[in-house]
């Protein structure tokens, strides 16, 4: 993509062309290292000012009733539709995904606010029975305040719109600080949002805010109390430096945190689904996605007849640049990620395992490529229990579903889980109290690539957060119980007497 383009671009986004230079915060395309551009990171003044501009919104915005609030997400939803391919080539150039993915990832943002336009009808309360004659007890939601969501490079557009969408209709104001490492598509978003704001009228000011920065800003929003609820996603590391600052205030926190995912493939599996679904799992996004697997667990039985079509078949995905129709692996995001997966293959040779692929890919565009490896391990090793982002897969045997999913949960992360299996009871017992210890279980379905309307989250390390689908929007509102004596007598609950006449 040529200077102008990328211009062209930009400014087709909304983006003042002027935002790109002046700044300290370098902004590299991982598909050749070149430069975008250079913001200015928000300091103490600029983030405190944003802060009390979302604060003040957020008085206004509580007032205007659900529906019509969750009228700004339909016309955000309209925007997207209409910038759908030039945001999906801007998430492609700053994170380094593939045409495909980049598109898919505006789709799960539209998807999520034709979610949050029904919801904004659907925010019930309830009736309880109340013990007492003559009254009623009920229970409210209520907008909850300023949210700060930080958001990671590797779905740079997708987690911040899960939150935004449903805050938004749930009667709060956002607060963004998207990674350093893609900023622009943060910028992008706020901007096409700013369109669906103009065009629904009187949105106010301060409703949608992105803070530009890195450690100390979100630190800054993690600490700050006028944020009642922070969702953060990134690695178990930031989470264990996060937690313990918003839960010094008591704030609320959403954690979406590492993953180790594993697929077990059982004797009885359709083989040419469980490839199809472990090829994508394992080299989607290079290896960068949350859920991304990384241990395959596979019946004695078969594993001659499934691995050696597996290696061949990793070994033959074209790796290159992600612009090009072709390619079904890009880059990782930067040389620090093509070390650690370097240094991590050497560890697992060095603890008995084999390794297939996994060297530098010779792209010749100034990219951090690499093949995708598969590794076969004899046993499930610490190294194993770790999380290396990016696109290793281990392979280990195992005799008997017990000892499967023994392994399977014997990980520290606990997000996404699959089984490959025809056998009623063996799918059911991976589903049961008994079985994946995850946040999501599937069967005959990979451990990447959830919808929408489920809720998105993990157990364990992975941080015990929900986001997306389901009843996840409570996390975005306060909850009342408020019960109502319409009676002449003033009856204690517990059958308490205390009579003062």
């Amino acid at each position: 993509m040529t200077e102008g383009q990328f211009k062209a671009l930009i400014a087709g986004l909304g983006l003042d062309g002027g935002v790109l230079a002046g700044g300290g915060l370098t902004v590299t395309s991982p598909i050749d290292g070149a430069t975008l551009a250079r913001l200015k990171e928000d300091d103490g003044p600029g983030l405190e000012a944003k802060i009390a501009r979302a604060t003040a919104a957020f008085d206004d915005w509580r007032r205007v009733p659900a529906p019509r609030r969750g009228n700004v997400i339909r016309l955000f939803g309209d925007v997207l539709r209409r910038n759908k391919a030039a945001l999906g080539r801007l998430i492609t150039l700053e994170c380094g995904k593939i045409i495909a993915e980049g598109q898919g990832e505006v789709q799960e943002m539209i998807d999520i606010c034709d979610f949050a336009v029904g919801l904004s009808r659907q925010l019930y309360g309830r009736t309880i029975a109340s013990e007492r004659p003559a009254h009623r007890m009920m229970e409210s939601w209520h907008p909850l305040g300023p949210v700060g969501v930080i958001s990671a490079f590797n779905f740079p557009a997708a987690e911040w719109a899960w939150n935004f969408a449903l805050a938004i209709v749930c009667g709060d104001t956002v607060l963004w600080k998207p990674s350093e490492k893609t900023p622009l598509t943060g910028l992008a978003c706020q901007a096409l949002f700013r369109q669906a704001a103009a065009e629904f009228g009187d949105a106010p000011d301060g409703l949608a805010e992105v803070v530009l920065g890195g450690r100390q800003a979100g630190e800054t929003l993690a600490g700050d109390r006028r944020l009642p609820l922070i969702s953060a996603t990134g690695s178990c590391a930031m989470g264990r430096q996060l937690a313990p600052r918003v839960g010094a205030r008591f704030g609320r926190l959403i954690l979406e945190l590492g993953g180790n995912n594993a697929i077990i493939v059982c004797p009885s599996a359709d083989l040419d689904l469980a490839r199809q679904a472990i090829i994508f799992g394992a080299a989607g996004t290079a290896g960068q996605r949350c859920t991304t697997t990384r241990r395959l667990l596979v019946a004695d039985e078969i594993y001659e007849t499934l691995v050696p079509g597996l290696i061949r078949a990793i070994a033959a995905l074209p790796v290159g640049d992600p612009r090009e129709a072709k390619t079904l692996v890009g880059p990782l995001i930067d040389e620090a990620a093509g070390k650690a997966m370097d240094q991590t293959l050497a560890r697992a040779a060095s603890d008995g395992g084999t390794v297939h692929g996994g060297g530098a890919a010779h792209v010749g565009s100034g990219g951090c490529y690499r093949h995708p490896a598969l590794v076969e391990m004899p046993a499930q090793t610490a190294l194993v229990a770790a999380e290396t982002f990016a696109p290793i897969l281990y392979v280990i045997r195992y005799r008997g579903l017990d000892q499967a999913i023994a392994l399977h949960n014997a990980v520290p992360q606990g997000l996404s889980s699959a089984i490959f299996t025809t056998d009623l009871r063996e799918a059911e017992h991976f589903l049961s109290t008994t079985g994946s210890d995850c946040g999501i279980a599937n069967v005959n379905i990979g451990t990447s690539g959830a919808e929408i309307g489920g809720a998105f989250g993990g157990e364990k390390d992975t941080g015990g957060g929900r986001e997306s689908g389901s009843d996840c929007w409570k996390s975005y509102m306060r909850r009342q119980t408020s019960t109502v004596n319409f009676g002449h007598r003033m009856p204690l609950a517990q059958g308490v007497e205390f009579d003062t006449d």
